[in-house]
């Protein structure tokens, strides 16, 4: 059964590095929570280590200027490790082919900026479907539209056998107040309707091959033992954290803060019920980073 922990404090002392996911958990999509931005740094300042592992589908470093614009700075963390890299990889590599179908807004174009991690990448060209070899999804067009209006474009793709190469795995993110579709909710539907997905962030193992890259770049330990992972999304900072044989600290008030009840804090009963619907037990809970 879950702990459920007053903050971050109680328990970071075993923990010599932490995984931490941002929306959600660090910002709203619009600001930075004060209390975990305190966290963080009252945790590097005992010398532990952050790396920040977002589903975000942009490079770290289009994810460190988000992150100076929402007021969360530097001094939080030591690195990102991001979806975006870790498809912008493969996107590089060819995994779904030169000319490729773009889902997204223009907020998402510097996903196909070039990446020198990559000695001969393959040289990408954004074209219409009907031209295209694969398909790149950072996101929607409009992530506040039904999802069905894409049905008609997945039916011909799919039965093209193009591969859907995902950028963000997240379903919603709640941007301030309001809800919104991300890459995640796309994929799933392509998958659905027969399509091929491919995954590169959480809860999937590529994220963490990268998260575990930044660590050891810092000349520290990836050793699963001394890491703690922090996420409000039980599908996917929590169990793939935990698939990953990582301890998980559940933030409750981010997206099942109705599910948990939780204001300050969740309500353990209705804690209980949706970690026994969700089947996850993470090690640790609490109610926001702090």
């Amino acid at each position: 059964m879950t702990r459920i922990i007053q903050s971050l404090s109680e328990i970071s002392d075993r923990y010599p590095a932490l995984y931490v996911d941002l929306w959600g958990c660090v910002h709203n999509g619009i600001t930075g929570y004060p209390e975990a931005v305190a966290a963080l740094q009252a945790y590097r300042a005992t010398g532990g280590t952050v790396i920040l592992v977002t589903n975000a589908p942009r490079s770290r470093h289009e994810v460190a200027r988000q992150l100076e614009r929402f007021n969360v700075p530097a001094e939080c963390y030591d690195d990102i490790a991001s979806s975006g890299d870790s498809a912008r990889s493969a996107m590089f590599q060819g995994t779904v082919g030169r000319k490729v179908w773009f889902m997204g807004t223009d907020f998402d174009l510097p996903f196909f900026e070039p990446l020198s991690l990559i000695d001969t990448p393959v040289e990408i060209e954004r074209v219409a479907l009907e031209e295209a070899e694969g398909i790149v999804c950072c996101g929607p067009f409009d992530s506040h539209a039904d999802l069905e209006e894409n049905q008609e474009a997945f039916a011909y793709a799919s039965a093209k056998g193009l591969k859907l190469l995902c950028a963000n795995p997240d379903i919603v993110v709640d941007r301030g107040e309001r809800r919104e579709w991300c890459a995640g909710a796309l994929a799933r539907l392509y998958t659905e309707m027969g399509g091929e997905s491919l995954y590169f962030g959480k809860p999937h193992g590529p994220i963490y091959d990268l998260a575990r890259r930044r660590l050891k770049a810092l000349g520290k330990s990836a050793d699963t033992a001394g890491i703690l992972a922090i996420g409000d999304g039980i599908a996917t900072d929590i169990k793939g954290a935990m698939g990953e044989g990582i301890d998980a600290l559940f933030i409750t008030g981010g997206l099942a803060a109705s599910e948990t009840r939780t204001t300050q804090q969740p309500e353990p009963a209705a804690l209980a019920a949706y970690l026994d619907k969700e089947n996850c037990q993470p090690a640790y809970s609490i109610g926001f980073l702090r």
